[in-house]
Parts: structure tokens; sequence; C-alpha cells
């Protein structure tokens, strides 16, 4: 099967492939309180690209991660980066000093940053929500852009395009590589992705309650009982999130409902929501944060099983797809 798979995936997506120096197109979600060295690490050594995810770490912590990724893979690996992190500035520091290579920013403008890093041979990558922003990527000198549909958990942008309608969009609209992320659990989503021009794809929620990932095992198994419909997106007048429904969510939109002022709900996301509910498995008044396909993972998996199920994926449904009369007008 590895000859097939390197045989089918050698000629799609390489622009990625070229800009990363990684062997598939596949770009792990850098997220907060799931992604630290050991899930990062995992997915570079398998031949993606693993991101550690600095939002949620104190500058000394992150410090600590990044000097065990540099033990545990010679592969491409980088930092994500949420462009509103209180610390900013001795985290952008510490990735200089420390000699990080790739670096994807989001949150934020992307002028602020990107020329420093690109200074110290850093590439770097931006998430954008719409083509205006994917333009603007271009504008301030970024290598690639991560365009997120409306699926995707975490922070996701207010108008809740989904990436089925936004990477045509932001295809047209720039000339840089295209990273899909939202709504990616699948081979079959992947091949969607290239289909409509992306050039490799961003996987979240997969890698989010994987074995390496540092979320708490009460947080996957809520992630593995979820149906359709249970996450909603939150938080739109502040800064807009996709949660599992739980008492802290409802929390939420009653305050939202009731005209909640942004200083207020700052108040309460910062009890340690996230951490409480990624990191410490409090289910009830814990941020729980997960994409749309949380509702089509059913049970832990290791990053190998996962590559290992998006490569099978995918040339499965190619090959549907190719083979297939009806497929043929």
């Amino acid at each position: 099967m590895t000859n097939s798979v390197n045989l089918q995936l050698g000629s799609i997506m390489n622009k990625i492939c070229k800009l990363f120096n990684i062997k598939y197109p596949i770009v792990q979600g850098g997220m907060v309180w799931c992604s630290g060295w050991k899930l990062a690490s995992a997915v570079s050594n398998q031949g993606g690209l693993g991101l550690l995810g600095a939002g949620s770490m104190h500058p000394e912590t992150f410090r600590e991660h990044v000097q065990k990724m540099q033990s545990a893979t010679d592969k491409p690996w980088g930092v994500n980066l949420p462009l509103l992190y209180p610390e900013l500035d001795k985290i952008i520091d510490i990735i200089i000093k420390e000699k990080v290579k790739i670096v994807f920013t989001s949150a934020g403008s992307p002028k602020k940053w990107t020329q420093t890093l690109k200074s110290h041979g850093i590439t770097v990558v931006h998430v954008v929500s719409s083509s205006l922003f994917a333009k603007k990527c271009e504008d301030a000198g970024v290598d690639a852009i991560v365009a997120e549909g409306f699926e995707a958990g975490g922070h996701n942008g207010r108008e809740e395009t989904t990436t089925l309608t936004l990477i045509p969009q932001v295809r047209r609209s720039t000339s840089l590589p295209v990273i899909a992320a939202g709504g990616i659990g699948s081979g079959q989503a992947w091949l969607a992705a290239h289909s409509l021009g992306a050039d490799g794809v961003q996987i979240g929620s997969l890698f989010a309650v994987s074995k390496e990932s540092s979320a708490h095992s009460n947080f996957k198994e809520t992630v593995f009982k979820a149906k359709e419909g249970d996450t909603k997106l939150s938080l739109k007048s502040l800064a807009p999130v996709r949660l599992l429904n739980n008492h802290f969510y409802q929390t939420v939109q009653g305050m939202e409902r009731a005209g909640a002022t942004p200083e207020s709900l700052r108040e309460i996301l910062g009890k340690g929501r996230a951490k409480q509910g990624m990191f410490l498995g409090e289910l009830e008044e814990g941020e729980l944060e997960i994409g749309q396909v949380s509702s089509m993972i059913e049970k832990e998996k290791s990053v190998s099983d996962i590559f290992t199920m998006l490569l099978s994926e995918y040339n499965e449904a190619r090959d549907k797809i190719v083979n297939e009369e009806q497929y043929r007008f």
C-alpha cells in the first residue's frame, strides 16, 4: 500500500510538500491544550507537519516544548501562534532564539509580525476565514494561507462561510499556496478540498482526540459521544469559537442574548475555561472547543492510525471517481 500511496500522492498538492519539505500535505492544527510536543512530533514523524499550540503555553512552558520537539523529531515542524496572545513578544523572542523554522499565525493582522519573522528565515502562514483577508495576507508577504471554514473548531470567522464555499473563493483571490481547514476529518474530505483548489489540508479535531494529544480523557470521551448538531458557534460578538453544548455554552448564550458587553464576556472567559474543559476535563463549566466532524469520530486513535486511515480513504475515493463510468460525462 505504501508504494501505491506514494505514487498517487506524488504529483498532488506538492506546493505544500515543497514549502515545508514534508512527505504528505497534511498539517496538524495547533490547538490550545491539545497540541504539545508529543502530538506535534508524532505528526511530523509520520510525514505531515506537526504544530505546537503556543496559545495555551506560558513562555517557559513553550520553550520546554520547543526543546522537546527538537529532541523528538528531525522532521520539519512549526508553531501555531494566536496574535491575541498576551505575552506575544516573549513567545516571538523564543521562536527566534530557538530557531523555529515555521510559524502559523492567527487571530490578528498578518502585517504586524510577518516581516519580523521572515527576516529571521522563518516561513510564515496565516489563517483566514475570507477571500478578502487572503488577499491582505498576500500583501503582507506570508508564504501560504490556511483558509478555515465555518465547520472548524476553536476560533472561527464571523462570516460563517463553509469550507466548500470558502476554498474556491480564496483560490481565485490569491496565487499563494492554500491549505484547507474546517470539516476535514476523512480522506474523502481531503480529496474534496483538493478538487476545490486546496494545495493541502489542516486537520484539527481528529488529532485533538488522538492518543498523543494532551487533552483530558473526559474531553475525548465527550467528543466520541457527540452527535450531529452538538457543536455550536458561540461568542460571535467577541471572538467566534465552536463549542460543544454544555452548561458553560448555555451560560454564554444567555449572556449574549441579554446583550452582554465584550468586557463581561472576557471576564467569564478569563477564568481559564478552555484549560478547565480540554486539559483538566471539567465538562460542564469548561470550554469544550471542537469541530463539527466530532460527530464522525467514535474512538481514540494513534497518529499513525490516523495517517493510515486518511491515506487509504483518499486513495479509495480517488480511484472510485476515476474508475466508475457514472462519473464520466
